[in-house]
């Protein structure tokens, strides 16, 4: 009976990379502890947010035990399920705040921009995958379009932040299959000369959250209000913080969205610069730790796929760390595994299966 039990055990966690867990895991506690101080005399969600963390811990073990191979053949269909509910939310979506992101299922809503944070990556990288043996020019110019279309429909919506983090992760799909410096190059100057008419382009909430950057204390009570109440609280904490449970701006609710996008000036005003450094350090482990599964990929698929999904992670903390310290402008990006909320830490916990399932089945892959 114990030889069974053992041999069942070693099956369940065959596929679980025990570092990338680890650093999850530790990543977790610290966003479960933060949220319950930060919500804990109002409305608490620490009981929701522990259910958010099992379903993801969950996802992330079933998407483990899939071999790439099988990975790959959720890519087309995703894809296109994901544009086709983003087609639908541009016609028959909820419209809250001004934005029209959500469709309606009778039961619960649904955010279709989230699938599209998993698909795009999966669907370019399967793509490359196909095309592996001769790649061309053309091969990148028809991922671009497949990486644009999505990203102008989240856009659209308008859902800035979640565009940023699609086309993020498509843009690194398309540069690990080797776009060529030159073109980046390139594309980088038409941007930089497309600014100008880029900024027509965005809504009147988004061009004032850009000036506010530049001198939030020109509407303190507005558009400026969570940069300058974020970085008090940042500065307060000091080098060891005022401790858990016991941060001012916090309790007295100065700090708006304190229990998910602005989640660090929460953990920084309680564990102050110590506990950020050790934060810090904990991301770095998780993208350095991905980055090497990366490279000892034995496919293109697993190695564009990997590097995509580990750099998506250091987009999400470098947008969030910058907005909430006020060197980047407000958009709506969570902390990975710290913020408050069930779509994005699943996704987040999705992406972290996928590294595990590159890594533990490459093996599998060369024979």
């Amino acid at each position: 009976m114990q030889e069974f039990l053992a041999r069942s055990w070693r099956g369940l966690i065959a596929h679980i990379d025990k570092p990338l867990l680890l650093i999850t895991l530790m990543l977790m506690a610290a966003g479960l502890a933060t949220v319950y101080s930060a919500t804990y005399d109002a409305n608490s969600h620490l009981a929701p947010q522990m259910v958010n963390m099992a379903i993801g811990l969950c996802a992330m073990w079933a998407v483990a035990q899939l071999p790439p191979q099988k990975l790959m053949r959720f890519g087309v269909p995703l894809y296109l399920v994901g544009v086709l509910l983003l087609i639908l939310v541009f016609f028959f979506g909820i419209k809250v705040n001004g934005a029209r992101r959500w469709l309606s299922l009778g039961f619960t809503r649904i955010q279709p921009s989230e699938l599209l944070k998993i698909a795009v990556p999966l669907m370019l990288a399967w793509y490359f995958h196909k095309h592996e043996a001769l790649l061309k020019f053309r091969h990148y110019v028809i991922a671009s379009l497949l990486l644009l279309l999505p990203f102008a429909l989240i856009a659209k919506q308008p859902d800035l932040g979640t565009a940023i983090l699609v086309g993020a992760a498509g843009f690194y799909v398309i540069f690990f299959a080797g776009l060529h410096w030159r073109v980046i190059g390139g594309l980088l100057a038409v941007a930089a000369a497309a600014a100008p008419f880029a900024w027509t382009m965005l809504h009147d909430y988004q061009r004032k959250r850009i000036l506010t950057l530049i001198d939030p204390t020109t509407d303190p009570l507005g558009s400026g209000y969570h940069i300058i109440q974020s970085t008090i609280a940042i500065g307060s904490g000091g080098n060891y913080g005022k401790g858990w449970l016991a941060g001012t701006q916090t309790h007295l609710e100065f700090i708006p969205e304190r229990h998910t996008d602005f989640i660090l000036a929460v953990f920084a005003e309680e564990r102050g610069l110590l506990g950020n450094g050790i934060l810090l350090l904990l991301y770095l482990l998780l993208i350095g730790r991905g980055l090497i599964i990366a490279g000892n990929a034995s496919t293109l698929f697993g190695r564009v796929l990997a590097g995509s999904v580990t750099l998506s992670f250091f987009t999400y903390v470098f947008v969030n760390m910058g907005m909430v310290s006020g060197i980047l402008p407000v958009v709506g990006v969570p902390l990975p595994f710290m913020s408050y909320g069930g779509t994005a830490l699943v996704t987040l916990s999705v992406g972290i299966g996928m590294l595990m399932s590159i890594n533990t089945h490459r093996m599998l892959v060369r024979t």
